[in-house]
This record gives structure tokens, C-alpha cells and sequence, in this order.
């Protein structure tokens, strides 16, 4: 039975014919975990707080930069620095005291991703890279857990619930990952302050008709928002039985290591920021991967100049041992740079800045 706190709390649900007390209790036995506190995992934590989902699971191993606060509303300028996770946490904690937050400061790979999943059961993505979405989706498929996908780009948004009893899976829409310089994300394009907001409530409201079973979920259904326009419109997919079972019945997917590596590792400006003031012996090698001339016009104190044209040439320059930071002037270069050193000669102690040197000094 609900408390009375829970009665006073949750009056406008119970109101609801279709909700009522048998789907708040439901609510408050539900697990949900939440891909990402960014942009998307801000308000989609907020509402499913404020709803009275019992457990919420909080991933993300990033710390708040000043440039997340124009749309990540959970945090503000005295976050920057902190973790977004423990920080989205305490936040979630004082919006309702009676949701448990479970953290997990640390980043999505192959090595943790089936013990997160298991334990819960919905799982949210607010992730912003192709490689993590399709890596939520093969263990979300392995293990039966429904998917509630967003993501943004500039001014347009997309939802839909992957996986949900028995209907199509991210791979039955996008069956072949994109390549590294196919993938834009928000620290190289940019995106409207309040598009996240948008985006995010819709999935909070999918992930809220997945645990009542309520209404007409977007399995099957991509859900289209251009905010420019304020045009909606919703796409029909199909499954696909040979990209739904393409890792089901598998105790570790053999392929997955082939078709969607994890994320590249990456570090923000506050993160290195943090690090660089930080005792020298932690200090990583800061390699700067632009053209001469850009170098010569301005770089991070103490970098060492090694142009991505000259990557391949000059690979055996880079240590295989101690922090590598690998920037460039936007994020991008430096992206492939780390994934080419990682697939080619097996380095695997490199990060990429996000936004490169220009989100750092800027």
C-alpha cells in the first residue's frame, strides 16, 4: 500500500482512471537506468523522479563543464568540476527523497554493460555516440530489456522504445554503425539550449507507458521534432528478424567487438583543467595533433606537435604507457587520431579533449 506522504505526493496520478494506485505502486517497484546525465538525462531524471520511480540508476563518468549549463538543468556554474552522476544524484534526491538514486561513476563498455543492464528494468539512453547506442541496444536485446532512445542534432530531436515486447531493436532501423567522421555530436556542431528539454520529457513519458503499460508505446515508431518549425511527424519500421537476433542467445556477442567498438575514451576541458593543476606526476602528455601552423599560432603549455597527417608515420613517437591527452582545435581530428592508435597499434592509453583546444580556452 502507498503512504499517506506517497497519497499527498502522488494525488494527481492517482486521480488518473488509469494509473491510479495499482500503477504508482508499480512506479515505486520499478528500476530504471538512466545512459548518460547530460542534456537528455537531465529532465528525463526529473520527471521520473518527480513520478515516483522507485530506483534510478545514474551512468555517466564526466564531470559538469560550463558549457553543459545552457542545457543541462540539473546543474549550474558552482557543479562545474563535479561529477555528473553524484551530482545529478543529490539533486534527484532533493527533488523527492523517496526515489533511492544508485550511481555509477564510471563509462559504458563492454566489460560492464550486461551487469548494469540485468539489474534494471527499463533502460534509458541519453547518450551522444553511435557506439554507445548500439552497445546499449545488443545488451538490452541479450537480456530482454526495453530501450528508450533519444537523441538530438542541432535543432532536430528523435524518441523511440527499441526492443519492447518483441518489436524492432535499434539495429532493425540502423542496421550498420556509421563511421567516426559520420558521427556528429553536440561539442563539434552545437545544439539549441532547450531541444534536450523537449526531447528528454518525451522520453520520460515512454519510459513512464513502458512501466504501466499504458497507451500506445513508440515501439516500431520513430518520433520526428524539428524545432525551427515546430514540425512533427512519426516514421514506421519494421523488425528485422537477422538484425533483432543478431546477438541473441550469445553469452559475450563474438561480432560486437568488430561491428561497434565502445567509445572513444575522452576528456573534458574541466576534467583536464583539473588534472593540469593537479600534482605534476598526473599530469598527462598532452599531444596536439593539428597541422605546424596551427601550432604555431597557439597551443596547450608543454603539447608536443604531432600533425594527424603524419599519424601513421610517426606512430611508434607515442608512449603505450601513461595518460595521453590528444586534442585538436574542435574534437574531431583528435577523435580519430585516438582510433586509429587504438585499432592500429593497440595504444589504449589515450583520450581525446572534447571540444578541443577551442572549448578549452574558450
Amino acid at each position: 500500500m502507498l503512504t499517506e506522504e506517497e497519497k499527498r505526493k502522488y494525488r494527481r496520478h492517482l486521480q488518473l482512471p488509469e494509473i491510479g494506485e495499482a500503477g504508482q505502486l508499480k512506479l515505486r517497484a520499478a528500476r530504471v537506468l538512466v545512459v548518460g546525465a547530460g542534456g537528455l538525462g537531465c529532465p528525463v531524471l526529473q520527471y521520473l523522479a518527480a513520478a515516483g520511480v522507485g530506483t534510478l540508476g545514474i551512468i555517466d563518468a564526466d564531470v559538469v563543464d560550463e558549457s553543459n549549463l545552457h542545457r543541462q538543468i540539473l546543474f549550474g556554474p558552482a557543479d562545474v568540476g563535479r561529477s555528473k552522476a553524484e551530482t545529478a544524484a543529490a539533486v534527484v534526491a532533493r527533488l523527492n527523497p523517496l526515489v533511492a538514486t544508485e550511481v555509477h561513476n564510471t563509462r559504458l563498455d563492454l566489460s560492464n554493460v550486461r551487469a548494469l543492464v540485468e539489474a534494471y528494468d527499463v533502460v534509458v539512453d541519453g547518450t551522444d555516440n553511435f557506439a554507445t547506442r548500439y552497445l546499449l541496444n545488443d545488451a538490452c536485446v541479450l537480456l530482454g530489456r526495453p530501450l528508450v532512445s533519444g537523441a538530438i542534432y542541432k535543432f532536430e530531436g528523435q524518441v523511440s522504445v527499441f526492443n519492447y515486447q518483441g518489436g524492432p531493436t535499434y539495429r532493425c532501423l540502423f542496421p550498420v554503425p556509421p563511421g567516426a567522421d559520420e558521427a556528429p555530436n553536440c561539442s563539434a556542431t552545437g545544439v539549441l539550449g532547450v531541444l534536450p528539454g523537449v526531447v528528454g520529457t518525451a522520453q520520460a513519458t515512454e519510459t513512464l507507458k513502458v512501466l504501466l503499460n499504458l497507451g500506445e508505446v513508440l515501439s516500431g515508431r520513430l518520433w520526428l521534432f524539428d524545432a525551427l518549425t515546430f514540425a512533427t511527424r512519426t516514421l514506421r519500421f519494421a523488425r528485422r528478424p537477422e538484425q533483432a537476433a543478431l546477438h541473441l542467445g550469445t553469452a559475450e556477442p563474438a561480432a560486437y567487438a568488430e561491428l561497434c567498438r565502445p567509445a572513444l575514451p575522452t576528456i573534458t576541458a574541466a576534467a583536464l583543467r583539473h588534472t593540469l593543476a593537479g600534482p605534476a606526476a598526473a599530469v598527462p602528455l598532452l599531444l596536439d595533433v593539428r597541422e605546424p601552423h596551427e601550432f604555431a599560432a597557439g597551443h596547450l603549455p608543454g603539447a608536443v606537435n604531432l600533425p594527424l597527417s603524419q599519424l601513421d608515420a610517426r606512430a611508434a613517437e607515442v608512449p603505450a604507457t601513461g595518460a595521453v591527452v590528444v586534442y585538436c582545435q574542435g574534437g574531431t581530428r583528435s577523435a580519430q587520431a585516438v582510433a586509429r592508435l587504438q585499432a592500429g597499434f593497440g595504444l589504449g592509453n589515450l583520450r581525446s579533449l572534447e571540444g578541443g583546444i577551442g572549448g578549452y580556452e574558450g
